[in-house]
Parts: structure tokens; sequence; C-alpha cells
């Protein structure tokens, strides 16, 4: 499954927004994101359209099966990622600006050979 890079940033701010518990909506995505809500508009219809996500009347994001399993894979490569760059004695908000930018590019074999280091050290 091969999405932009853009389209995996906006369902993983929809998994981790849906975490806390209230509804998703495009402003929250727009404020977390740091982006223009017509540029979240934009993303929604063609997420909606390609059926990562839906919408309700109100205007409340959910994802959708396929939508969820990219948004759960970006989300733990994220959070692996930053784990292993504080773990180096990188800080928290660098650790995680960097693991963002990685979890797209990094390849799957380096990927769980990160996650097993980790698993074994007891970080993860």
């Amino acid at each position: 499954m091969q999405i932009r890079e853009s389209a995996e940033d906006y369902l993983e701010a929809i998994l981790v927004l849906s975490r806390k518990g209230s509804g998703v909506r495009s402003v929250d995505i727009a404020t977390m994101l740091g982006v223009s809500k017509p540029s979240v508009s934009h993303a929604m219809k063609l997420l909606r359209e390609d059926g990562y996500i839906a919408m309700d009347r109100y205007g409340t994001v959910t994802l959708m099966e396929k939508g969820a399993e990219i948004a759960n894979r970006i989300y733990e490569r994220h959070t692996v990622l930053t784990k292993m760059l504080e773990g180096l004695g990188v800080c928290n908000e660098v650790a995680r600006a960097d693991a963002c930018k990685m979890e797209h590019d990094v390849s799957d074999e380096s990927f769980e050979k990160i996650k097993e280091h980790l698993k074994a050290k007891g970080e993860i």
C-alpha cells in the first residue's frame, strides 16, 4: 500500500487525535500539523475518495480500516524511532522531529532490526 508522505502524516494525525477521546475535526488536524484549513480540506477530500477516512455530516473524521492500518504503522515507526534517538542522547524535541522525517523512508528490514534491538534492551 503506497501513498504519499503527506497523506501518511494526515492519517497519523487523525489517529493521534482520535486517541485523545474526542471527535477529530479538520481544524484539530490543521493545528496539529501546522497547515492551513484549506490544505486539510483538500487532503480530507482525497483521503475520503480513496477510502482511507470517513466524515460524518458534522465534519468528524474517522479512519477506515485501510487508513487505520497505515496510521498505526506510521505511528509505531514514529514512536520506536523517537525512543531509539532519545536512547542515543538526542533531546525529545529533536528526536520527535527527526523520527517524523525518518518514519516514511526507513526500510521495513531496518525498522524491524531497530525494534528487535530496542526490545532486547528492554526499551520498548
